[in-house]
């Protein structure tokens, strides 16, 4: 059977990846992953992670990544997102993946873009239960750690913490979205069965930044 291409959207933490690898394993041949980075920064949009440690993440996979800076303006990222996919589609690749769960506001905007795009969006976690989500995540032998948090819903104790199950439950309880789907915290993904080596941490802190929102983020210094 001749695999469908397929960019997919990648910011190098559990959702992203779990997405991927689930478009992969249904049939799409995932060309290129798509991430995009502050231009400010140069650490990777919401999540905080720099550059070359995601650009490492990807090595460990073996697709190709597409790295992007955008401003942190919603007019101008949403000319800058569709500028990146618009270079990368051609009249085989025409499907792009996703890891939306269950925000409306999301998937309206992911549909809306491909669509001025002629993109197709591919949504394989679409509705789903948050915990099954984890639960297949771990299931599947992926591992990853939290590496920010919203300061005002969860402490800095979170951070570097492995995503499982009991994690998940504990942050229900909490009022908190098991995946973090209203952006109260983020992932990096460390290891998994679509990985050639695992990502190893070595040395990180924690570092409050103020903004719209207090956050917590791990500062990793070292890793190999």
């Amino acid at each position: 059977m001749n695999k469908v291409a397929a960019i997919s959207s990648w910011s190098g933490g559990k959702d992203s990846c779990l997405a991927c690898y689930k478009a992969m394993q249904s049939g799409y041949d995932v060309r290129y992953l798509l991430n995009f980075i502050s231009r400010e920064s140069k650490r990777g949009c919401f999540h905080g992670i720099e550059a070359e440690l995601l650009s490492l993440q990807v090595r460990r996979i073996g697709i190709p990544l597409v790295q992007k800076e955008v401003t942190a303006d919603m007019k101008k990222y949403e000319e800058e997102f569709k500028e990146a996919v618009a270079r990368l589609k051609t009249e085989e690749m025409r499907n792009m993946v996703f890891g939306d769960i269950y925000l409306l506001d999301m998937i309206n905007w992911v549909e809306r873009v491909c669509g001025d795009l002629g993109v197709q969006p591919v949504e394989p976690l679409w509705q789903q239960d948050p915990i099954k989500i984890v639960d297949e995540f771990t299931g599947l032998g992926f591992k990853a750690i939290i590496v920010s948090c919203q300061a005002e819903k969860m402490g800095k104790e979170y951070l570097g913490r492995p995503v499982d199950v009991d994690l998940a439950n504990e942050l229900k309880k909490k009022g908190v979205c098991p995946c973090g789907e209203n952006g109260e915290f983020h992932t990096l993904v460390v290891d998994g069965p679509i990985f050639k080596e695992p990502i190893r941490i070595l040395e990180a802190e924690p570092i409050l930044k103020e903004g719209f929102w207090k956050h917590w983020f791990l500062d990793i210094k070292k890793y190999s």
